[in-house]
């Protein structure tokens, strides 16, 4: 086999692989193998038809498509591993020459990781974070614990206002005539929670029990039953129910309810600290993202769109993977969102292209302050993922192959240069 080169513009390159005659012939040789068995001519077993005798009646071409799946694959990563390319997009592949008795060519076009010239990355400047917590921020802690402490109680001596959890019984007309689906009966409906069409729950604030209510709406362009999308609808409604929530007395009692602590100020003293936690935890993270940003921002990369696709598509198959873990697939997804797998990509390519950059300045740190993955990391990482998957390291280490410890060396090679740039970073004052 060879490999042949030729770069093309935005860090993309076209490979021409050739393969022997000899290759295509086991390809071909296997093609037949692989469809025997389908194979009928009159005078011979079904599958016991000579290769030849095929090949006489319908020409070898028969078997080329087959052929060329099976070779090019192997041909591809062979060259492309012997080689010192690295290639971060999917091959674009388009067959050449694929003849009986002559060598096997084919094209792949490729994207090649781009160089990157590295801008500032020591002394970055970043907006200091404000980890300062306010009452007001412990008080609207405080209020989600109310709120899922609240008990429900009834309501008869008012009419209907926001927030109020309701059951109603309602029948929709277009034109005065009943649509189907537009009618329900004892259906729960907290107002203000917009899961009705929009203006609908704000018609029924003041409603009194068990009185009928008159709701005008119109449906959304978009609505997705078409023959009402854009329509004008009226809706005649009886609230049944009306029901709000009682929340609990904010005092040393409640505190000791919903905690360990005998008095609010502990309490609260406690909230405090856990905010601060969670803020400093944020701030972190976001220090990271800006410093990095920065960064990318201050250098210059020619990034490939095919590497940002590629990057896109393996996003697009990680939230897939996701989603199996609740059950649900990735077209039941596009069902419910109106997606599909060509907008979703096109959704994905801004957030790839921005961990794309991310990485490679990364990387391109790492190499100007030749940072490495020691064994002892390497080894501590492992013992977290053991951890995680609940199983021995040496059992690990025996799971995983040689690309898998590469990739788990170049992520801790990452990891040191983001503790790299961001202690070498300098916090100025919030404005």
């Amino acid at each position: 086999m060879s490999l042949q080169v030729e770069k093309l513009e935005h860090n993309m390159a076209k490979l021409t692989i050739e393969a022997s005659a000899e290759d295509l012939e086991k390809a071909l040789q296997a093609a037949y193998l692989k469809n025997k068995k389908k194979i009928s001519i009159p005078g011979f077993r079904k599958g016991k038809v000579p290769r030849q005798m095929v090949e006489k009646m319908y020409g070898p071409e028969i078997f080329y498509e087959d052929a060329a799946n099976e070779l090019i694959p192997e041909a591809y990563e062979k060259e492309v591993e012997a080689s010192d390319l690295e290639v971060v997009s999917r091959p674009d592949v388009d067959v050449v020459q694929i003849e009986k008795g002559k060598p096997f060519i084919f094209t792949a076009e490729v994207a090649l990781k781009p160089a990157v010239e590295l801008g500032k990355y020591k002394g970055v400047k970043v907006e200091k974070a404000n980890l300062e917590v306010s009452e007001e921020e412990i008080l609207k802690e405080i209020d989600k614990e109310r709120e899922r402490n609240a008990r429900t109680i009834s309501v008869e001596d008012r009419p209907v206002k926001d927030g109020d959890m309701t059951v109603i019984d309602f029948e929709g007309f277009v034109d005065d005539v009943a649509f189907e689906g537009g009618k329900g009966e004892n259906y729960p409906l907290t107002i203000g929670s917009n899961t009705f069409i929009p203006g609908f729950e704000d018609q029924l604030i003041g409603a009194e029990l068990n009185q009928e209510v008159t709701v005008n709406v119109t449906f959304p362009e978009e609505y997705q039953a078409k023959e009402l999308a854009g329509k004008p609808a009226k809706f005649i409604c009886t609230v049944k129910e009306i029901k709000e929530k009682e929340l609990p007395e904010l005092d040393d009692e409640f505190a000791g309810e919903v905690s360990e602590f005998e008095t609010l100020a502990e309490y609260k003293e406690d909230i405090k600290k856990k905010l601060v936690e969670r803020k400093t935890s944020e701030a972190k993270r976001e220090k990271e993202d800006k410093v990095v940003e920065a960064i990318v921002e201050d250098s210059n990369m020619d990034v490939p769109e095919a590497m940002i696709e590629a990057e896109a598509y393996q996003m697009i198959q990680n939230y897939a993977g996701r989603l199996a873990q609740q059950g649900l697939s990735l077209d039941q997804y596009f069902q419910f969102t109106g997606l599909n797998a060509e907008k979703m990509l096109e959704q994905m390519k801004p957030q790839a292209e921005k961990g794309i950059k991310a990485r490679l300045v990364l990387e391109a740190v790492a190499d100007a302050e030749k940072i490495e993955a020691s064994e002892e990391a390497f080894e501590e990482e492992l013992k977290t993922m053991s951890e995680v998957y609940q199983m021995e390291v040496e059992k690990m280490k025996d799971l995983l192959d040689e690309r898998e410890e590469k990739q788990i060396r170049k992520d801790i090679v990452i990891k040191k240069a983001i503790e790299f740039v961001v202690e070498n970073a300098k916090e100025s004052k919030a404005k």
